[in-house]
């Protein structure tokens, strides 16, 4: 009995914390970080979700997306049409999906239970939890890489690799301290992060501008890439960029789905409507064009297409021959890169994702303890294997908007047009046949299906396009339109 005693106590202290003044347990279904948030926690205002923009939109993913598009083959002019259509549609999915936030202060994790099922919404959170971590975290890593290697030009220089010659072994030190960073950040509440974005924002914000700057008073134009036709790699420009705008909401498919994970901490109603209607196209597509326009310049100056920022850091310490100068303007716009990947890692993974994984296990995972584990996962999930190349880039964005779109086009259509943005939120919140998101055994057998009818037509292009990039047919095209499909 004493043991039985002891064990019951050590599960008991691994249970996540409960505010003092709680009204609530910690249960299968409920802790602190899944509840309606409470009015002393709803701390964003109209200028918060600008600054939310700031970093979700100014971002390396929003750079490398406008640039790969280069590499990929379509023309500057081109990859910025699919750039501005496919923010337009991202700021048009941030309000839908982020209403119920809004409206109700629940986030994604909990909005999942009135379309899926009080078990079902399991599913979809396992889903979307396995998406963005380990490649926004390689990416950071690199960046750490970049600014270390301006100050210790020796770590700059290290040519040793491991996974088969896929990862250099300065990049794997790069990622493990900047999730030691990573780690430390986390330990912010979301209500209290407005501050470090500011900072985060205006970093990055200098290194665009520095890289601009650069880049045009370099060549004294936008680069050759904007003389030049596109030359798509299956020959099609409309199908070309109908992948390109695919990439986009690929890419912004996991951060518009659960915009209420954010807008759920506004002040008041509205408060995020204006920043996502018009900061997220505004922040995407002026990044999206300097990566463009950079990238562009870049090819003309050192006769190559870089189409990450870092790298192109670290091109340019080589070119200047390590010159104190270029070594000091590449250590603060490497900081720049590493501030805006901790900016969105922790925008995407530590509070999305770790809500996320929250809701698997409430009585035990809150957001801080999720973003923990995802912090070990997405290590492990080997990201550099497919951010090899501007195909597989392109290809890995538009395969999450496979699972993801779907996934969309349930929330909002379940919620705004069946059942007209009215919930019962304390059935949310209780598992069993006495709550009306139960369904069947706590699963609604019509979201599935209507998943799968989603994510069928588009998957055969998906497989074919990872087996073989050069495969080109029917099936590969629907794939190239994926988000709108699965939608």
């Amino acid at each position: 009995m004493q043991h039985q005693s002891g064990v019951q106590k050590f599960i008991k202290r691994l249970e996540v914390p409960i505010d003092s003044d709680a009204d609530y347990t910690n249960d299968r279904w409920t802790n602190r970080d899944l509840i309606p948030m409470p009015e002393g926690r709803r701390t964003y205002k109209i200028w918060s979700f600008f600054i939310y923009w700031c970093i979700s939109g100014m971002c390396i993913s929003a750079y490398t997306t406008g640039s790969t598009l280069l590499a990929y083959g379509l023309s500057a002019q081109q990859a910025i049409g699919a750039l501005v259509i496919g923010a337009v549609c991202a700021g048009v999915l941030a309000v839908a999906c982020g209403w119920m936030g809004e409206r109700h202060h629940i986030g994604f994790t909990v909005a999942s239970r009135f379309s899926w099922g009080m078990r079902g919404a399991y599913f979809p959170i396992l889903i979307r939890t396995f998406t963005w971590d380990g490649l926004q975290a390689y990416w950071g890593g690199q960046a750490m890489t970049v600014t270390l290697g301006s100050i210790i030009t020796g770590f700059a220089r290290m040519e040793s690799t491991l996974a088969g010659g896929v990862l250099y072994t300065k990049d794997l030190i790069g990622m493990i301290i900047y999730y030691i960073f990573f780690v430390l950040i986390m330990r912010i509440p979301p209500e209290r992060l407005q501050r470090p974005f500011i900072v985060s924002s205006l970093l990055f914000g200098g290194t665009l501008i520095g890289l601009l700057a650069w880049a045009t008073s370099t060549t004294h134009s936008a680069g050759p890439l904007f003389k030049e036709p596109g030359d798509p790699a299956h020959g099609s420009i409309g199908w070309a960029m109908m992948f390109g705008i695919t990439s986009v909401l690929g890419a912004w498919g996991g951060g518009t789905l659960g915009q209420s994970d954010w807008t759920r901490y506004a002040n008041r109603p509205y408060a995020p409507t204006l920043s996502q209607m018009i900061a997220a196209p505004v922040t995407i597509t002026v990044t999206g064009v300097i990566g463009v326009i950079v990238t562009s310049c870049g090819e003309q100056i050192l006769g190559e297409i870089i189409w990450e920022p870092f790298k192109l850091l670290a091109a340019l310490q080589d070119y200047y021959n390590d010159s104190p100068r270029v070594r000091c303007a590449v250590f603060f716009a490497g900081l720049g890169c590493v501030c805006a990947q901790l900016g969105i890692s922790i925008v995407l993974n530590s509070v999305s994702a770790g809500m996320d994984m929250a809701g698997l296990a409430p009585r035990f995972l809150n957001i801080r303890r999720g973003a923990y584990i995802l912090a070990f996962l997405g290590l492990a999930s080997n990201p550099w294997q497919y951010l090899s190349n501007a195909s597989t880039f392109l290809t890995v964005l538009s395969g999450f908007g496979i699972f993801l779109a779907p996934f969309t086009g349930i929330l909002i259509s379940d919620y705004l047009v069946v059942r007209r943005c009215i919930l019962n939120l304390e059935d949310l919140y209780v598992g069993g046949e006495q709550s009306i998101y139960w369904y069947y055994h706590g699963f609604h057998w019509r979201a599935l299906l209507a998943w799968v009818i989603g994510v069928f037509p588009t998957m055969p292009g998906f497989i074919m396009s990872v087996r073989d990039p050069s495969t080109y047919n029917s099936w590969v095209r629907t794939f190239n339109v994926a988000f709108f499909v699965g939608a």
